[in-house]
């Protein structure tokens, strides 16, 4: 831990507090745009009484900033969205290895980088969410869309809404893809998709669901959470969207589910470090897990963690098959993914 001296003068007992106070902050470079997520703040200064200096970005941002400021970057903690980019952040050397015994117990191993001899780890998983497929209820059939395959199949030729292939949450999947399918099929799957696209990629995965209940769209891709957010709302609008729109969780009979993580790492050169594992255990703690969960609608990842978010068990029934892939895998894919949309017109 840095700590700032305490000048000898400093004899009151109350000039010395307000010295020791000074060092109770953590400096966050975060990549979660989620409003809901004011509450994970608040209730850890509330907790620990250390102040929080937040810079938003996304996670390639992030990333770059890091390595431009170098030693003199005052970042503390790093929260990534996106499973490849807290990898890449790892194999860059961006983070420092922690040794946390309550994220060691919290956090299960499939959902943290690997640990080093000495059992500290770069970085930790905190929430998930699940690569979905929408469709509408009236022009497709749920059987024509329960695998991933089936986004390139030539039977959805002009249905299919996507956002930029490119996009962080679109990359992982496909570099997932990849390691199922092999260089040929994938990259033939990615040219079936663009040959399937209703229009050309675009917005964010709110934007498509809302394409599939308009009928621009028979299916589209997104993240769980922003379905889920819609199933929740109470406007008359939302309501109607899901009365137009199915859910599938693709590939149950095979591999299972593409799921993303987000998660956590002490930056390498934080100045708070104690401080910065103070939050990363905080964001395994029952409260924040119950956060991810009924504020932002992801699953949680801690063990022993319950979810009570009505819609997530309305998607599921429960439960559902997800891949299980290594991370590493995934982050090593994309470069090769990349080349592939580029061929294939993916834009």
């Amino acid at each position: 831990m840095f700590k700032k001296h305490i000048p000898v003068a400093c004899t009151i007992l109350l000039a010395c507090t307000a010295a020791l106070a000074q060092d109770q902050t953590v400096n966050i470079y975060s990549a979660r745009h989620y409003p809901t997520d004011e509450a994970l703040y608040v209730n850890f200064t509330k907790t620990t009484g250390i102040k929080i200096n937040r810079v938003d970005a996304d996670d390639a941002g992030i990333l770059a900033r890091l390595k431009a400021e170098g030693t003199a970057s005052p970042a503390d903690v790093i929260l990534l969205v996106d499973a490849a980019r807290l990898w890449k952040g790892e194999v860059e050397g961006l983070f420092q290895p922690i040794q946390s015994k309550i994220l060691n117990d919290a956090i299960p191993v499939q959902f943290r980088a690997k640990s080093n001899a000495d059992g500290a780890s770069p970085w930790f998983g905190f929430s998930t969410r699940a690569r979905v497929i929408v469709y509408n209820k009236v022009k497709v059939s749920k059987d024509d869309v329960d695998t991933y395959e089936e986004l390139g199949d030539p039977k959805n030729k002009g249905k299919l809404c996507i956002r930029s292939g490119s996009h962080p949450y679109n990359l992982s999947l496909f570099g997932a893809v990849l390691e199922h399918l092999g260089d040929q099929k994938t990259e033939a799957w990615l040219k079936g998709m663009v040959d399937n696209m209703a229009r050309a990629p675009k917005g964010g995965d709110t934007d498509q669901i809302k394409g599939v209940a308009s009928g621009e769209c028979g299916l589209a891709v997104t993240n769980s959470y922003y379905l889920a957010r819609i199933m929740r709302s109470d406007k008359p609008e939302d309501k109607a969207i899901m009365d137009r729109v199915g859910v599938v969780f693709p590939n149950q009979a095979s591999w299972g589910t593409h799921v993303n993580i987000a998660g956590g790492a002490v930056a390498k050169y934080a100045k708070n470090q104690v401080n910065a594992v103070k939050f990363l255990e905080h964001l395994a703690s029952a409260s924040a897990q119950d956060h991810f969960a009924n504020g932002n609608n992801e699953w949680p990842i801690a063990k022993g963690v319950k979810i009570n978010n009505p819609a997530l068990q309305a998607m599921t029934g429960g439960n559902f098959k997800s891949e299980t892939i290594p991370i590493s895998v995934v982050g090593m894919n994309q470069v090769k993914v990349q080349q592939m949309l580029d061929r294939v017109g993916f834009k």
